[in-house]
């Protein structure tokens, strides 16, 4: 009986009725996750409490580093699909992650505020950007390849398919929620190197749990054929090893990318452009009228995500600093590290993607489910209603008062909301709209563009930007007067964008022809 057939053995139903290979994916991508969004939640004051970096710089290395880590997955997709297969590129990326968290651990000792400017160890500062960039190249190899592993594990037509990846999502929000309370209340409260140290530890663990499960896999995950992995190439060096160091040359030239940040933001527009002009050449001169409006629309909608992620994207960087210096965060007569603040997304869609799910399927059986466009302008306008919420709770507290939390809570729950009305869609629209042949382009378009939008969310942070002095703010009131004029500006602009959108989206439906 073929691996991929579902069984009645106890053997291959041993996760909730599910092969044992889910499990071992279920275990590494949560404890992958983990360790990513428990770094992610303290990175931010990590530089500009610790490395003393201003305001405007450490949200351009944030920028930097997150839009990075969407482009790298597009290469190790490629890899694994041509020569490594998903088993040894997931492997191969667990480990740099290893090294890369376990390396945020080694902080050196905090910068400093001298006469002639801000002293930092140098040693101890390459440490931390060669350690980005092997979390950024670790990312490349294991997140584009481990929800392979997952689907290689069924049939196309095992119903327990759908159910498999939802148990899988299941995973990726449990350690992202739990990271962002335990790394970043850990590394605000008892040191940098506790918070990165366990998210290093659950990463280790992730790769143990992969290696010890591999025969759960079933062969799934192994290189393609005619790959030739053990074929001898250069300096008698196999096809394998060369693609490890090239894997390793790659983290070198990242990092020294990384302390470049605005060369990221050179590469990814003008590779950006780059790809659009072959989208719009490919749609008129290999295209049918039917696939090149399809394809059209598909571009189109990419576009709009780009606005939505920029804003959403904040969340890692100036919404993290506007916990921290402007939110009232005790509670029960305990302040909360504002890095704990990170894990509402997360929890947020563990409990709304069930309701998002049953309320498309019961709209589309009335025959009232909105279309993707309709869609993708709900989530503008909740993400643009999010920041204008905030402001005005904001606007509501006492001088010299905290903002309450309630209104943090607010934003990141209509964040999320409008995360579910286009992150999965949008997924789903990509591999719907597009010409079968090119759908694989057009998915690395997709992320290429989130690429986009991280590094234009560190411009928008940007304009957020506090004066300093040995990281802390020197007007408090000032500060917060600027920020709530950005983000007043960004929100009412997201809502202009979504009614704009929603006006033209029967065009968009029409361009769809029939897709829905």
């Amino acid at each position: 009986m073929p691996a991929t057939t579902p069984s009645n053995t106890s053997s291959d139903r041993a996760f909730f009725g599910h092969p044992k290979g889910l499990f071992v994916c279920f275990m590494t991508e949560m404890w992958e996750r983990f360790s990513y969004y428990g770094m992610r939640a303290l990175l931010i004051f990590y530089l500009t409490q610790h490395f003393l970096f201003s305001d405007e710089k450490a949200y351009l290395i944030y920028g930097a580093y997150s839009a990075l880590v969407y482009v790298t997955p597009v290469i190790g997709g490629v890899l694994a699909d041509r020569y490594l297969g998903s088993r040894k590129a997931v492997t191969f990326g667990a480990i740099l992650l290893v090294f890369g968290h376990l390396g945020m651990a080694i902080e050196g000792p905090p910068a400093s505020d001298i006469s002639t400017g801000i002293s930092r160890d140098p040693l101890y500062l390459q440490i931390f950007y060669l350690s980005l960039a092997f979390i950024i190249c670790g990312v490349g190899f294991l997140k584009a390849n481990i929800s392979t592993v997952v689907g290689a594990l069924y049939s196309r037509d095992d119903p327990r398919r759908d159910s498999g990846f939802t148990l899988f999502y299941m995973g990726i929000n449990i350690g992202a929620f739990s990271s962002s309370l335990l790394c970043g209340w850990l590394g605000q409260t008892y040191g940098w190197k506790y918070g990165f140290g366990l998210a290093g530890i659950g990463m280790l663990l992730g790769l143990t749990v992969f290696l010890r499960g591999q025969q759960h896999l079933l062969g799934k995950a192994e290189p393609p054929a005619g790959a030739q992995l053990s074929a001898r190439f250069f300096a008698g060096l196999t096809r394998e090893y060369l693609i490890y160091l090239g894997g390793l040359a790659g983290v070198f030239a990242i990092w020294q990318l990384v302390q470049h940040q605005a060369l990221v933001g050179q590469a990814l527009s003008g590779f950006g452009g780059l790809m659009l002009a072959v989208v719009i050449g490919y749609a008129f001169l290999k295209c049918e009228p039917v696939e090149r409006h399809r394809l059209f629309v598909a571009a189109t909608l990419i576009l709009f995500s780009v606005l939505f992620w920029a804003l959403f994207e904040q969340a890692g960087s100036s919404l993290n600093l506007f916990a921290d210096r402007a939110v009232d965060r005790v509670f029960l007569g305990y302040e909360l590290p504002a890095s704990v603040f990170q894990s509402f997304n997360a929890f947020f869609i563990f409990l709304l993607a069930p309701v998002f799910s049953i309320l498309w399927t019961g709209l589309a059986a009335r025959g009232r489910e909105p279309s993707t466009p309709v869609k993708f302008a709900l989530a503008l306008f909740q993400v643009g209603l999010g920041f204008l919420v905030l402001v005005f709770g904001a606007r509501l507290a006492s001088e010299g008062q905290g903002v309450g939390m309630i209104w943090l809570v607010l934003i990141y729950l209509l964040h999320t909301t409008g995360e579910l009305c286009l992150s999965p869609v949008g997924l789903s629209m990509i591999t719907k709209l597009s010409v079968p042949r090119i759908v694989g382009m057009m998915m690395g378009v997709w992320f290429l563009a989130s690429a986009g939008a991280n590094f234009i969310a560190s411009k928008i942070a940007q304009l957020t930007s506090s004066k300093t002095s040995a990281g802390e703010v020197l007007s408090q009131a000032e500060a917060l007067v600027r920020t709530l004029e950005v983000y007043s500006n960004v929100g009412w602009f997201a809502v202009g964008i979504a009614v704009f959108l929603l006006i033209i989206s029967p065009l968009l439906r029409k361009g769809m022809h029939g897709i829905h």
